[in-house]
């Protein structure tokens, strides 16, 4: 994947469920439409109202006719008017990164065995 979208929310920490329902309802949607999904992610400890959700795609052009699809997509629509109705999302952003392949993935080189 050449592209990620990186999404940061800022949610409604009384509304989290809400939230949660939201991103279970793209980890269908969003490979349907043709989005690498990485990922949502919802506060655990410390700050409790910033969640990201992260989606990879191997081109610009490639996003933007995933965007197209989404618009099309009758489930889709859906999520969002759902998102709108109930106001759990306060605030959202987007930025595109690209991967640096040397540190990308990398598995822990960590072992027990190596502790003295």
């Amino acid at each position: 994947m050449t592209l990620t979208c990186f999404i940061r929310y800022e949610i409604d920490p009384f509304k989290r469920d809400l939230f949660r329902r939201y991103c279970e309802e793209w980890g269908r949607i969003i490979p349907r439409c043709g989005g690498h999904l990485i990922g949502y992610f919802l506060p655990s400890e410390g700050t409790n109202y910033e969640a990201w959700g992260l989606i990879s795609f191997d081109s610009l052009a490639a996003y933007e006719a995933y965007r197209r699809r989404l618009r099309a997509d009758a489930e889709g629509r859906a999520n969002f008017e759902f998102a709108q109705r109930e106001r759990f999302i306060v605030r959202e952003e987007r930025t595109f990164t690209e991967v640096v392949d040397g540190a990308y993935l990398r598995p822990s080189e960590y072992s027990d065995a190596n502790v003295a």
